[in-house]
């Protein structure tokens, strides 16, 4: 079957299928749309999860190998097979079609790549892909369609803005969705879940040059703790709810423990900053911070992250703001209390 991205949720609530096919270049939509399947199959009691990154020289025997061997612990598992830009010869189709002859759901297969031109989604991989799950092409959101887009995500976010708020918005990011989904989590940071107005909006983007988590991120992930913690206490000062704020960076932290954890099972550091999104001008930042942390100490912060998270809910009368200055110090591996502490 053919899917749009906005029916996926729906397709999901009805049943899992063996295979889906997501294609396109527009990485934001295609990244949601890949962790609500995952979500979906954690749901479903699907934990275990291989990847396979289909470049130059990839044995494709690997995809029929992964579909049937079991797992020691669980009967079904989820098979990420990664396109990218590759093209699909004679050798590769036969292979992903021996496959799917086979699908009978135990497994799940999930194939990302970019966008596939209507020769490509004529060949008969993609065909037999749609006689037996989902083929969803995802196309990038137009300019006259990016106002409402902003204003569903705002809303997606417990946030409301008018339509000159949203335009404002849209001129800023210029079509970038990432670009604009960053926007609207700096939004939520500094203003918190209210309904915004164009003014409301400027004002917001011309105090965040000055003070901005994500800003105060790099600085910590480069190694910049006075810097880091100088921006979070502008942004405290500046009455930015700081929920919100732990939100940013223990995203942050999942992230790098994953590449973290990736990297420790031989993987090379730039494949897998490429697999978990990592923009180019930020790669020198996650390297940075990778080779001063290891799998304990990113445990270790998580940890931390969580009884500041504790912390700041009123659920443990440890200090919010030392905790909160530990957490941004550890991260640019500056930690300021004693380990264990």
């Amino acid at each position: 079957m053919r899917l749009r991205p906005e029916q996926l949720a729906g397709q999901l609530g009805k049943q899992l299928l063996p295979v889906y096919l997501l294609s396109g270049d527009e990485l934001l939509i295609q990244q949601e749309c890949a962790d609500s399947i995952r979500q979906h199959c954690r749901q479903q009691g699907i934990h275990e999860r291989d990847v396979l990154e289909a470049e130059r020289g990839f044995d494709w025997n690997a995809l029929l190998e992964a579909g049937q061997s079991m797992s020691l612990f669980a009967d079904r598992k989820l098979i990420e097979l990664r396109l990218g830009g590759a093209r699909m010869d004679q050798k590769s189709s036969a292979a992903l079609q021996q496959y799917l002859e086979h699908a009978d759901g135990s497994n799940i297969l999930l194939i990302t790549c970019g966008r596939l031109d209507s020769r490509s989604l004529n060949a008969k991989w993609v065909k037999a892909i749609d006689n037996v799950g989902a083929v969803m092409q995802i196309w990038p959101v137009d300019r006259r369609q990016l106002g409402p887009w902003i204003q569903q995500r705002l809303k997606d976010n417990g946030m409301r803005a008018d339509r000159d708020a949203a335009e404002l918005l849209a001129d800023r990011v210029e079509g970038n969705l990432l670009a604009a989904d960053q926007e609207i989590q700096k939004l939520k940071v500094l203003l918190g879940e209210q309904t915004i107005s164009l003014e409301t909006v400027a004002n917001a983007v011309a105090s965040s040059a000055r003070y901005d988590i994500f800003k105060l991120i790099d600085a910590a992930l480069g190694g910049n703790a006075a810097y880091a913690l100088q921006m979070y206490n502008g942004l405290v000062a500046e009455g930015s709810e700081e929920i919100p704020m732990l939100g940013a960076i223990s995203r942050e932290l999942r992230t790098l423990y994953n590449c973290a954890a990736a990297i420790g099972q031989g993987n090379g550091i730039d494949r897998v900053l490429d697999a978990a999104r990592v923009w180019d001008k930020r790669k020198t930042l996650y390297k940075r911070c990778l080779d001063k942390h290891n799998l304990a100490s990113l445990e270790a912060l998580l940890q931390l992250a969580g009884r500041l998270d504790a912390a700041l809910k009123g659920q443990s009368p440890e200090n919010a703001r030392l905790l909160f200055a530990e957490l941004i110090a550890g991260l640019a591996g500056t930690p300021i209390l004693p380990p264990g502490s």
